[in-house]
């Protein structure tokens, strides 16, 4: 109640705030030939200093104005420049959509730069933005670039493998990340086999990776948030892709079910894709390695489809849903299979003359997995069935200042049925209730710009409640030099099957918070915890400069701590023990680097990361098993064009390319080294006893038979061994050809692992047998665009 009375105090004292004697304009930016929202754009009353620029959904707000006549200018390069009249009324916000055109010449260069000028008025600490453009800057990994294959070459992430690897975020295993796509959870974001996520690289608009300390806008996790949203299908004309490549087929349609009106920009959309790997079959006959082992036993399938509806005043509503599936068949070793499903709309709404804009998420969706284990019938099931619903509200005050606040319920529902390696069971059928409420405000004070937030958290299952207070910080120390921070508190209470100490485990299951209470290991004794969920703290700094008009460097030393681990008791030897659940702490800190070299067709990219993740589990400290400590990334791309530009065809004739493609060669390649995972050393073997006859078994002379099973006695020190450095090189060329007025067709040839390194990916300790991540992997893409 108190939760709720708060929100509408909020929500009241907004709407006093907006009755005041100035006015404004908004509207969205499109491109006149897609109808495509346009991030980036460069807006301003010219004469004045009132300006703006569009986000990433093409968006813009210019607020405080004072009433009167003025000329509202559009800007953005290889666009050409617009120019319109408005008139702002007195306590109002007016609306002005703009669609621009493509240039067809290249007159110049604009001065002005949207991108620079959002890096000095957000504080953007340890958030990296992702479009598609960026995602096929890398060499693609089976032919097909991919959002997972991007998310690598972030500074402080950490991925475990090509074969059912695991994401982990600067210290933040997978289940202390939430992954969001259009403000719905997901909960297995990234297929077996690890080129590929659940996501079409076609149809991203943006995905925010936020690797700590993020705003109280997101809550829930305590580690890291990737936040994806989708855009809308073609507005103006029907469109679409189909590719093929040896792991993948896929296709994607989209265009109007209305199409976009010139003078209001309302249109209805549609957006439909399917992608379909047959990789379990194309292995046995393209890979002589794969063939020897009965092929690649991966499979998957996405689809996803979407409807959108935009407003004539900017207000806009999306239908969509989804079928991800996976599967993976090692024969006789261990079968594992899951899928995900949901539906849901999400809407923003642009009350008229109002300073304030309302948005919002509803949604189901459903996560069910299995892992079967040899031909045995130990077998492994979790299932979460999730409603998500959200409500927030932006107040735009002066000088580009904004107040965000909102309301967020989430109620999973989760089963889960595992047994450990003792055979000792375990089942859990919980409903959670998650209910949060956040305040936010953003605002530029001279050089400084603040972002202070506050979450309030209420975890009815649990009985818990968190006030997380958060904070951003950006100082200007120039145009081209910024010091930045940022920190905060955070918790969770679902937890994950996989234990942080699994190198390999393809099964991953959700529980809610313990039922059963949670121990710590204090001076050797299990002591029962106050508290049963999952916390952390962020302090993070930053240093940021650009270099010129083409250089950008940035900086960030960080750390998290862990007060609180929650994992499943692996050690329980009777299924009366009490301790189900143990925790442990832990800390992550570390130095990321990035920068990035942007001029014409020439892109370079490098990043590294110093990093160091430990555990304490009451009886001694140890490094994570993801603790990699150095990991270095390199980027390049290149465009170019072998031979003179061809002449532009007459403006109006029929089969004029619409946009040609003035350099069709892309070339990319991408370099990875990473340091050895640490392992636990092997201090030697035994033979084991059984006792399979009983009390009748001969215990002396038994265990002498050639049958008998292998143990390991492991050193005693956690994770004191190291595996060898990973470095891996990938490689690829694309041409594109311009068939007809709408129509591309692009080839493209890559290289994975294109020096063949034999990377460690697991060690058999008994028959010594080594397991290597995947080879060299030649692949040719072929995509048509219509």
């Amino acid at each position: 109640m108190r939760f709720i009375c708060m929100f509408l105090l909020i929500l009241s004292t907004s709407f006093l705030m907006a009755q005041n004697k100035t006015g404004g304009v908004r509207g969205s930016v499109y491109d006149e030939a897609t109808g495509e929202p346009m991030p980036f754009v460069t807006i301003y009353l010219d004469g004045t200093n009132y300006n703006a620029s569009s986000n990433i959904d093409g968006d813009y707000t210019i607020t405080n104005v004072p009433a009167g006549e003025y000329v509202l200018k559009i800007m953005y390069l290889g666009f050409d420049s617009m120019s319109v009249d408005i008139k702002i009324p007195k306590g109002k916000m007016i609306t002005q959509n703009v669609l621009l055109k493509e240039a067809a010449e290249q007159i110049g260069t604009v001065d002005v730069s949207a991108e620079r000028e959002a890096e000095r008025n957000d504080v953007r600490v340890s958030v990296t933005r992702i479009t598609p453009k960026d995602i096929r800057r890398i060499p693609a990994a089976g032919g097909e670039a991919d959002l997972a294959q991007y998310l690598q070459v972030i500074p402080g992430v950490v991925f475990t493998g090509d074969q059912g690897g695991q994401l982990y975020i600067r210290g933040g295993a997978p289940i202390q990340n939430q992954i969001l796509l259009d403000g719905m959870p997901i909960y297995n974001a990234f297929h077996s086999i690890g080129f590929f996520s659940v996501f079409e690289t076609d149809i991203i608009r943006s995905a925010d990776v936020y690797t700590g300390g993020f705003s109280a806008k997101y809550g829930g996790r305590s580690s890291a948030v990737i936040d994806i949203k989708t855009r809308a299908g073609n507005k103006k004309r029907f469109a679409g892709m189909l590719n093929a490549n040896p792991f993948v087929v896929k296709g994607i349609f989209e265009g109007p079910i209305i199409k976009m009106k010139k003078d209001n920009g309302s249109s209805l959309s549609f957006l439909l894709t399917a992608k379909h790997s047959y990789l379990d079959q194309t292995s046995k006959l393209l890979y002589s390695y794969a063939n020897e082992q009965g092929g690649l036993p991966y499979s998957f399938t996405d689809i996803y489809g979407k409807i959108s509806f935009n407003g004539a005043g900017g207000s806009r509503l999306n239908a969509f849903g989804f079928y991800f599936r996976d599967g993976v068949d090692f024969e006789n070793i261990a079968t594992y299979n899951w899928q995900s499903g949901g539906a849901g709309v999400d809407f923003r709404i642009v009350p008229k003359g109002a300073k304030v804009i309302m948005d919002g998420t509803l949604a189901f969706s459903q996560y069910s997995s299995k892992f079967i284990e040899g031909d045995t019938a130990n077998q492994r099931s979790s299932t979460i069935n999730s409603f998500t619903a959200d409500l927030n509200m932006t107040y735009f005050l002066a000088k580009s200042r904004q107040l965000n606040f909102g309301l967020e319920v989430k109620s999973p529902l989760t089963n889960f049925q595992f047994s450990n390696s003792r055979g000792i069971p375990y089942s859990q059928e919980q409903s959670n209730v998650e209910a949060a409420l956040y305040a936010r405000f953003k605002g530029r004070f001279g050089p400084l710009v603040i972002e202070p937030s506050v979450r309030a958290q209420f975890y009815a299952s649990l009985g818990e409640a968190r006030f997380e207070p958060r904070l951003g910080l950006k100082w200007n120390i120039t145009e081209f030099l910024r010091l930045k921070a940022a920190g905060g508190m955070y918790s969770q209470n679902m937890i994950s099957s996989v234990d942080e100490r699994d190198i390999v485990n393809l099964f991953v299951g959700f529980l809610g918070g313990p039922d059963d209470g949670v121990y710590k290991i204090v001076d050797g004794q299990y002591m029962p915890q106050k508290s049963r969920l999952q916390t952390s703290y962020h302090i993070i700094g930053g240093v940021e400069a650009n270099i010129g008009k083409y250089v950008t460097l940035n900086l960030e030393p960080y750390w998290k701590h862990f007060p609180q681990i929650i994992s499943l008791n692996r050690n329980r030897v009777d299924a009366d023990d009490k301790v189900v659940f143990i925790a442990e702490k832990g800390d992550a800190y570390g130095l990321d680097f990035s920068g990035k070299f942007e001029k014409d067709q020439l892109y370079l990219y490098a990043a590294y990361s110093l990093g160091y993740v430990n555990r304490d589990d009451g009886v001694q400290q140890f490094s994570a098993h993801f603790d990699r400590r150095h990991n270095v990334n390199v980027v390049a791309s290149y465009n170019f064009r072998i031979g003179k530009e061809a002449k532009p065809l007459d403006e109006n004739a029929p089969s004029k390319i619409e946009r040609p493609t003035k350099h069709p060669f892309e070339v990319s390649l991408r370099w990875n080294m990473g340091s050895g995972f640490p392992f636990t050393l092997t201090q030697g073997f035994f033979q084991l006893q059984t006792f399979k006859d009983g009390i009748s078994t001969n215990y002396l002379t038994d265990n002498t038979s050639p049958n008998t099973e292998l143990g390991i006695l492991y050193e005693e020190q956690i994770n004191q061994g190291r595996l060898p450095f990973y470095h891996r090189l990938d490689f690829s060329l694309k041409y594109t050809f311009d068939l007809f007025k709408h129509m591309k067709l692009s080839v493209a040839a890559s290289v994975t692992n294109a020096y063949n390194r034999e990377n460690i990916f697991y060690f058999d300790r008994v028959t010594y047998d080594r397991v290597n991540q995947l080879p060299i992997l030649p692949a040719l893409n072929i995509a048509l665009r219509f």
